[in-house]
């Protein structure tokens, strides 16, 4: 790899693999420390092709939810099984994992813009901005870029648009599933909320389980199936259709995420 050599949106290689590797060790134990991250799956990451595959996982915070996926996809592909043990994962990490999020969030500091470097795609979003909500049309540029970084690599995208539970999934999704026609790998991720303020970047409570759940890859007709169906499709996938809303209030919620935890870990035990 040349000093200078760059991806497809300008980002020198050299510079980004270091940023991975700084942002790794800085956040290593967030998740394997004084928090435990329990990994489903990881045989899965290393059979999958190097491009076009889109992961489409449920949300709880702006940051820590993607920098986990760092994180296990590439101890994965170093040959850990279901670990994110040890730091020499990220000495070569793998370049072309790129991330979808909201252009104005990645604008907001000198923090979100090297976390951008690191493998952002920014997207403006069409229903809310600025804490308003809005409404207009897909910038097909941003569709474009979400296509260059399949056909460059992994593409990590968040459906829902929120870190609110149970929200529906945006169509724009299955446009690209159609358009692009990658592979598409489902991720279900939990208790980064209790773990994390929203933002993802401030621990706010030690001693959480969390655990990410990486499912087979979802069998999809891009021809016969409708937007419709690829979208309820998703929404069981990652376990955010409405037959799994179990709770309808905040502390309801907080208590049925706590007891989920509870049975996952007894389980695993």
């Amino acid at each position: 790899m040349g000093l200078f050599k760059e991806n497809p949106f300008g980002h020198v290689l050299f510079l980004k693999k270091w940023l991975i590797r700084i942002l790794g060790v800085m956040t290593h134990q967030r998740y394997k420390g004084f928090n435990k991250l329990e990994i489903e799956g990881s045989e899965i990451i290393r059979d999958l092709p190097d491009t076009n595959v889109l992961f489409v996982s449920n949300h709880q915070t702006y940051f820590a939810d993607v920098v986990a996926m760092f994180h296990v996809f590439n101890a994965s592909l170093k040959g850990r099984n279901d670990s994110i043990r040890g730091l020499g994962y990220l000495w070569n990490p793998k370049l072309n994992v790129y991330y979808i999020a909201a252009a104005e969030t990645m604008k907001k500091s000198l923090l979100t813009k090297i976390l951008a470097y690191a493998g952002s795609i920014s997207v403006e979003r069409t229903w809310r901005s600025e804490g308003k909500d809005i409404n207009r049309q897909v910038k097909m540029s941003d569709i474009s870029n979400i296509g260059r970084a399949l056909t460059d690599g992994w593409v990590i995208t968040f459906p829902q648009g929120t870190t609110t539970p149970w929200k529906p999934l945006r169509k724009g999704t299955a446009h690209i599933i159609k358009k692009y026609k990658p592979v598409v790998v489902p991720v279900v991720i939990d208790g980064f909320r209790r773990s994390f303020d929203k933002k993802g970047l401030r621990v706010k409570k030690k001693g959480i389980l969390q655990s990410m759940h990486i499912k087979e890859p979802l069998d999809i007709d891009y021809e016969a199936e409708s937007f419709e169906a690829i979208i309820e499709k998703l929404e069981y996938a990652i376990e955010q259709h409405p037959s799994f809303l179990k709770v309808i209030s905040k502390e309801e919620l907080l208590a049925y995420e706590e007891e989920h935890q509870k049975r996952r870990y007894s389980a695993k035990s």
